[in-house]
């Protein structure tokens, strides 16, 4: 295959091409550049796409494409296109197939005895659907258990909190089908590296199962919490289809360990269900779980996370310093992503960017308050929100206990929940930046703007439950709340009047990834507890949709190549 990178299309800020309008013109680049005939091109597969917006108001959509050659059918003639082309972008690449059977280091088929195994995976979010999806289509039947409802129920459920109120500690935000991604902006980029093919396969899945086929090479690919909601339904569908099983409002409340120190059983809604291999996709808030865990004695330790708010600015605002423009037609709304380093060594960052999105009431116990961030497949809300977090470690948390992390985090909840009355709490920046003071800007940079940029009137609270204006900077400790006014001053240098008086900060945000890690083995077992298979963003091993769909399909690998062992 001939890959061409950084071909370049201006973009006229009119109307957005169609796929197939697309790849024509693409098709034509390709064969210019390749120097041959437009008809000797065969096939283009769009690998990527993402936006030059350096040169604003002048947008410039950059694509990286693999190209096929009539005649080219073996690596030499392809290279001998390549070298007649004379142009530094244009290699050979042999593209990343995904097998299961081969990176599960298997030679034929799965045994039969194989596949008799009493597997369980717990929680149904992207690890846990990934990991039964594999085992499935492989001959498995995988039981998922997931302590809430379905989604259908679980939209339900959700809303009726958004509306009143009132709780339900086994079905929110957090817990039922799809996990805590399902209420969010459906991002599916990722920083993990995909040398085995396991990112791409995890797209062609989704694609698969209904999302827009252009996240297989958008730059920043999403679904949309709406469309989310129709893949993980679709998903569960297929696993039924296979063999597998889901046991929805069944919560693991135990494991119960053999003589020899591995599962035998699980207690779901004090039934004890027998099993060989349990995987843990848990999820970042089963707090519960972490707790029997620890009291099992399961290898854990603290890790590090991030605390902080999130802020809401004008959707305009934010098109406006990305692109140039206030209201980009052939552009998609404008996300940003925002890091820095606080003079006391503190990272400050944007975290689950969700552009034309809203702040989502994300709480999943009585008394405590979180928030994230969540937008439809359209993106068409007024503001852009992001949460501004800063790192914590152990040494932040006050206790050696391995879940001083979620003690720490429930405090923050607490206050949160305190100030609001149950509310999302909300307030200025500008007034949770004096009540910060004394904070003195010394950047110094010169586009920072002399006159505060204004949007009282236009930037209202955009969220998803009830909010009240309160103390917001009352619920992290100073020392942290220092960090996140220093880190909105030096975000203000980057993007004009992010820093504005008039922002919006809601809080809090405690939930960015598990305060724990569950030890496993470079076989993906874990460390102490044979046949449990810790996995995903919960067990510690995930930061996102993607890296949790791609960490349940590789411990879906380890299972199957640890069982065909078994068996030698």
């Amino acid at each position: 295959m001939i890959r061409i990178n950084q071909i370049k299309l201006l973009n006229d800020g009119k109307n957005m091409r169609s796929h197939n309008e697309l790849c024509d013109v693409l098709k034509k680049k390709a064969a210019k550049l390749l120097r041959i005939t437009e008809n000797d091109v065969e096939d283009i597969v769009i690998m990527r796409q993402s936006i030059d917006a350096r040169k604003k108001p002048q947008i410039v959509d950059v694509f990286m494409i693999d190209v096929s050659v009539k005649g080219a059918s073996d690596k030499k003639a392809e290279e001998k296109i390549v070298s007649r082309a004379k142009d530094k972008g244009i290699t050979v690449v042999t593209p990343v197939t995904y097998n299961f059977l081969e990176r599960a280091g298997i030679e034929g088929d799965m045994p039969s005895k194989a596949l008799d195994t009493r597997i369980a995976v717990i929680g149904s979010g992207p690890a846990g659907l990934f990991c039964a999806y594999m085992l499935a289509s492989n001959g498995f039947k995988p039981v998922v258990f997931e302590r809430g409802a379905d989604v259908d129920k679980r939209q339900e459920i959700v809303e009726k909190f958004w509306e009143t109120g009132k709780l339900d500690t086994r079905t929110n935000v957090q817990f039922g089908e799809g996990g805590a991604g399902t209420f969010s902006d459906g991002k599916l980029n990722t920083m993990v590296k995909d040398k085995d093919g396991r990112g791409r396969k995890a797209l062609s899945l989704f694609t698969a199962f209904g999302a827009d086929s252009k996240i297989m090479y958008d730059a920043k690919p999403h679904i949309g919490t709406d469309v989310l909601r129709k893949v993980v339904k679709n998903m569960r569908n297929e696993i039924i289809s296979l063999g597998g099983e889901f046991r929805f409002e069944t919560q693991v409340t135990d494991i119960v360990l053999s003589k020899d120190g591995g599962v035998n059983a699980l207690v779901a809604n004090g039934e004890e269900i027998p099993f060989d291999i349990a995987v843990l996709a848990i999820g970042h808030s089963a707090r519960d779980t972490f707790s029997m865990l620890k009291d099992r004695e399961v290898s854990m330790q603290k890790k590090p996370f991030a605390v902080g708010f999130r802020v809401e600015h004008p959707q305009k605002l934010i098109n406006l310093s990305q692109y140039g423009i206030e209201e980009p037609k052939s552009l998609p709304v404008a996300s940003y992503k925002l890091v820095m380093n606080t003079k006391e060594g503190r990272g400050v960052y944007s975290f689950c960017m969700c552009p034309g999105g809203y702040v989502v009431n994300a709480s999943s116990e009585e008394g405590r308050l979180a928030v994230n961030g969540m937008s439809y497949s359209g993106r068409d809300s007024e503001n852009a929100n992001s949460a501004i977090i800063i790192t914590v470690d152990p040494k932040d948390f006050g206790s050696d206990d391995v879940l001083a992390g979620v003690e720490f985090q429930r405090k923050l909840e607490e206050k949160a929940y305190e100030l609001g009355g149950g509310k999302i709490p909300v307030e200025y920046y500008e007034d949770f930046k004096k009540a910060v003071s004394p904070f003195e800007d010394k950047t110094g940079d010169k586009n920072n703007p002399k006159e505060p940029v204004r949007f009282r009137d236009v930037c209202k609270p955009n969220t998803k439950g009830a909010y009240v204006f309160s103390n917001v900077h009352e619920i992290l400790p100073d020392d942290l709340n220092k960090s996140f006014v220093e880190g909105m001053e030096k975000f203000g240098t980057m993007i004009k009047g992010y820093n504005s008086p008039d922002a919006l900060i809601a809080g809090v945000e405690t939930r960015t990834s598990s305060p724990v890690r569950i030890n496993r083995t470079q076989s993906g077992e874990s460390e102490n507890i044979k046949g449990l298979y810790p996995c995903g963003e919960g067990a510690g091993y995930a930061g996102g949709i993607m890296s949790a769909a791609m960490d349940g399909i590789k411990i879906a690998e380890f299972i199957a190549k640890k069982l065909v062992e078994t068996l030698r």
